[in-house]
Parts: C-alpha cells; structure tokens; sequence
C-alpha cells in the first residue's frame, strides 16, 4: 500500500501558485520571533512598557512557545511557507494514527485574508479525510480566524482555558457520525 500524501508536500491543486513550504531552520528564528510578536501586537499596544520590554517579553514567549511546541509535538512538521521564495507564515503539524492537530498557522499581515489560510486549511483537511483521521486545533475565542473555522465546518469539542478546542471529523462532514475523540 502507497503511503498517503501529507499535507504541505507535493504540488496542490487549491494551493496559490508560488506558494511552498520548508523546514524551519535556525535562520529563521528572527522571522518567526517578528511574526510570532505581530500576532500579540494589539495586546502589546495596552501594555506601557518601552518597545524593548515589550521586545524582550515577546523573544522570551516565543521562545517558550518554541519549547513547548518541540517538546509535546516531538515528530510534528514545523515548516516555513513561502509566496515565491519570501517567508510568509508559518504552519505546524502534528500527526498521529488517529488524529491531525494544527498546531499553528500563522500568515505576516500582508498575506492575510487573500484565501491563502484557507487553501492550506482544505489541503489539512484533504490528508485528514484520507487517513480517516479527526483534525483538530486549539484557538482563542475572540480570534477572528474562528468565523474560517467554523465555516469550513469545525466544531467546538470543549473550552480548555483561555483556548477552544475545535475539531474537523471527515465523517462527519461526509454525513457520518460527528463522534470527536477527547484526549
């Protein structure tokens, strides 16, 4: 039996022309920790701190991000995407027999709102149906990414924290049983 495609890999027929996607490499951390502080700008803006506190406070969440991410996820697909050989965003999966969990998408501003994130999410989506697999993710309540979700047709398997967990079952979304699996 052929091994299934993975997301990410290989050409896509939803994916924008002259996007790609690579490994992270240890020359991308400044990219990441610029992008990871643009995600947290609008909480940042409330705090009165000097732009280097606040620099500092954001290198060092990143950082602890970073940690938490390789230690739980150890095998997890930590990639770059790229729009014609310019970082762009970063996307982190997690696979297991049973499940797929989007760890992180995140798009740099500029790339936001032009179908990109949706095209990698229906990509995600593709893989978890053949592997029979639930997608899931985590993701704060009042991030506006939730409308995308929900219209792609996730559902909310439990609030944890400051976090929903939502979730994508193949099955469902084919007529099947919605039976998410809670771990």
């Amino acid at each position: 039996m052929a091994e299934r495609q993975r997301a990410f890999t290989g050409a896509h027929p939803e994916r924008p022309p002259g996007l790609c996607f690579r490994a992270v490499v240890d020359s991308d951390h400044a990219f990441l920790n610029a992008l990871y502080a643009d995600t947290r700008a609008a909480e940042m803006a409330l705090v009165a701190w000097t732009p280097q506190e606040k620099a500092n406070f954001l290198a060092s969440q990143f950082a602890l991000q970073d940690k938490h991410y390789r230690n739980v996820y150890q095998g997890a697909d930590f990639l770059v995407v790229e729009d014609a050989g310019e970082p762009i965003g970063r996307v982190y999966v997690y696979r297991s027999a049973r499940e797929i969990r989007l760890m992180e998408v995140t798009l740099v501003p500029a790339a936001r709102n032009r179908g990109i994130g949706s095209a990698l999410l229906r990509e995600l989506m593709g893989e978890a149906r053949s592997a029979g697999a639930q997608l899931t993710l985590h993701i704060e309540p009042e991030n506006p990414a939730q409308r995308l979700y929900q219209r792609l047709g996730f559902r909310l398997i439990e609030h944890r924290g400051a976090y929903d967990f939502l979730g994508w079952n193949p099955a469902a979304a084919s007529g099947g049983d919605w039976g998410p699996e809670r771990k």
